[in-house]
């Protein structure tokens, strides 16, 4: 039997990488730790509300209004924070964070959550959640437009009053030739969003996804599957550190099958 080491699962491959163009380069030096390559092809962006931030600057105005604020994106933390000042602005109410990169977000500012669920999706958080005192406590949920509404009834069905404001949008990226050149020689590519899945097939069709993909969670995977796309590969971790985790156990696999046969 040789010495020689075997190659990693992932080395030589190509993956495309579907996130923001500010968030693509962790991913892409993840991909690099484990021999494979990027292709960076941003198809969405985040973008400022449709009302330039007004409602969601009025309802942190009133924050102590509220007895929870719950984040289910770094996102909505990035944006929230840009109309709060002080060191710690959101002393006087509870904080969730969906996901550890968005409780990561908090903690770079300081303030840890007070509730993050086991898994990394809205029914766990729902679950999780406590139920309100006499009178019902009130729930602020800044999203991104357009996110699907099974937090804010999930909550308004165990007893508190919600109010969902819009952080951000997601909007399809403007691309290039530079960004799609290549595309039909990629190995996998990565879907971290229902949105990325939604704006890669508007970008280049089809005919243009990869013979492996690989998505950061169920619901991505079910975007990609209501759109005809095959799943090969969804991340038990909803983040990038376990969506590169998947792909590379699932790589192992393949190239252990091969060898057996």
């Amino acid at each position: 039997m040789s010495d020689e080491p075997r190659p990693a699962p992932l080395a030589g491959w190509r993956v495309i990488v579907t996130r923001p163009r500010a968030q693509s380069p962790e991913l892409a030096r993840l991909l690099a730790d484990a021999g494979a390559s990027a292709l960076e092809v941003p198809v969405i962006e985040i973008a400022d509300p449709s009302d330039g931030g007004a409602a969601l600057k009025a309802a942190l105005s009133r924050v102590g209004d509220y007895d929870w604020v719950v984040f289910s994106s770094a996102n909505a933390v990035a944006r929230c924070w840009a109309h709060l000042a002080g060191p710690n602005p959101l002393e006087s109410v509870k904080l969730a964070a969906i996901g550890a990169r968005t409780a990561a977000a908090l903690t770079e500012r300081g303030i840890e959550a007070d509730l993050v669920p086991a898994a990394y999706f809205a029914e766990s958080l729902v679950e999780d959640f406590p139920l309100p005192g006499a009178p019902a406590g009130r729930v602020l949920l800044p999203l991104a437009a357009g996110a699907r509404d099974t937090l804010a009834n999930g909550l308004a069905e165990k007893g508190w009053r919600v109010e969902v404001v819009e952080a951000y949008r997601t909007v399809r990226a403007a691309a290039g030739e530079a960004d799609i050149e290549g595309l039909g020689d990629a190995d996998a590519v990565m879907f971290a969003s229902s949105s990325a899945v939604t704006g890669y097939l508007e970008l280049a069709g089809p005919a243009a996804v990869p013979a492996v993909v690989a998505c950061i969670g169920p619901v991505t995977a079910q975007t990609a599957e209501r759109a005809g796309i095959s799943v090969d590969v969804v991340a038990t971790e909803h983040t990038a550190e376990g969506l590169l985790r998947a792909l590379t156990t699932w790589a192992a696999a393949q190239a252990g099958q091969t060898r057996r046969q």
